[in-house]
């Protein structure tokens, strides 16, 4: 997967904080429902660092959404078609992870994500963020070890999982390359 020079932490954080004033929520109440405290969640909101996955993920789930949504209302247009070079990409500053949303802006409850994860890499996610979707991971290429509550699935390429029941997972591209794998995220 090749990284454009995309950055969008500051869209991501004018989009958290426009998702907050459509809820009419204070920077306190945010900070209460997503375990983010308030000078974090201030600061993200202002551009002024770029948030790891894991506090994305928190920010997104307090919102009742996913987190490659949060990313698409940051940096999407609506339309039935979204040319590649226009595909937002996050990189998680802390890990290297990088995440391309592949979905155009619609009504369909699908959203389809790419996901390129540096050999040795692991990005953690508490059950609240699956809380409300259900998901599919093909994996492309590399290896995982995906860790599902107390569960752990050793994927190769071409292996498909479906997630159960929404638990603390842990994402882990085991080596010795990067694991590149597609999830499909139904809402509902």
């Amino acid at each position: 997967m090749i990284d454009i020079a995309n950055d969008i932490s500051s869209t991501i954080g004018r989009r958290i904080r426009s998702e907050r004033a459509l809820r009419d929520w204070s920077l306190a109440e945010l900070a209460d429902r997503s375990d983010v405290s308030k000078a974090m969640l201030s600061t993200i909101e202002r551009g002024k660092t770029s948030p790891t996955a894991a506090l994305l993920v928190r920010i997104a789930a307090a919102f009742g959404m996913t987190l490659s949504t949060l990313i698409a209302r940051a940096e999407l247009q609506g339309g039935g078609l979204l040319r590649e070079g226009d595909q937002p990409i996050w990189r998680d500053p802390g890990t290297g992870y990088v995440r391309r949303h592949l979905s155009p802006v619609c009504d369909m409850p699908l959203e389809l994500v790419r996901v390129q994860l540096p050999a040795g890499a692991k990005v953690s996610f508490p059950a609240a963020s699956y809380a409300f979707i259900k998901q599919q991971m093909w994996l492309i290429s590399g290896r995982l070890e995906f860790t599902e509550g107390d569960v752990v699935h050793s994927l190769g390429p071409g292996d498909c999982l479906a997630l159960g029941a929404p638990s603390d997972c842990t994402f882990h591209a085991v080596g010795p390359g990067a694991a590149d794998y597609l999830v499909a995220l139904v809402r509902g």
